[in-house]
């Protein structure tokens, strides 16, 4: 009996510690045409570094299939959405023009969620990325800006 308790403290135990163990990286979350991907940042950014090498691309970006005039819905977690995000979307026209929208800036610091919808039913949204500021970098001059740290993306490719 006693030893069982003892296991059963032990394991309880180890449950606590694997319990503490640093988060992975921010997921985003994107939809489209009945598919659902969660993927990890595909560069992140580290302005301690030297400019030219604070962002580093760590793995290409997901691809997923998506028929024309079909929406993207992109949800970030808490994370992202407590900071200003923004997106990114392009889109190819029925005569096989890419082209992209102006970049959408979340500043509401509470917004998860947003649809991407294509300009018209004809066209195909052919890439969407989302980008998370949280790093304020020095100008060198008195002032700083605020910079993207991670960035998430996504390529649709026509079924």
């Amino acid at each position: 009996m006693r030893r069982s308790r003892v296991v059963a403290l032990l394991a309880a135990g180890g449950f606590a510690v694997a319990g503490c163990s640093a988060p992975g990286p921010a997921e985003v979350t994107f939809y489209a045409d009945g598919h659902t991907i969660n993927t990890t940042p595909t560069i992140t950014c580290d302005y301690t570094q030297p400019a030219q090498n604070a962002c580093q691309t760590v793995r290409p970006p997901e691809t997923m299939k998506v028929r024309p005039g079909k929406p993207v819905q992109v949800s970030v977690p808490g994370e992202v959405a407590k900071a200003p995000w923004r997106i990114i979307v392009e889109y190819i026209t029925p005569q096989g023009e890419f082209k992209q929208r102006d970049p959408v800036l979340i500043t509401s610091l509470d917004r998860y969620a947003y649809t991407v919808t294509p300009p018209t039913p004809a066209d195909r949204v052919s890439a969407v990325e989302i980008q998370a500021y949280s790093a304020v970098v020095s100008t060198g001059s008195g002032g700083s800006d605020i910079m993207p740290s991670d960035f998430w993306g996504l390529r649709l490719d026509q079924p």
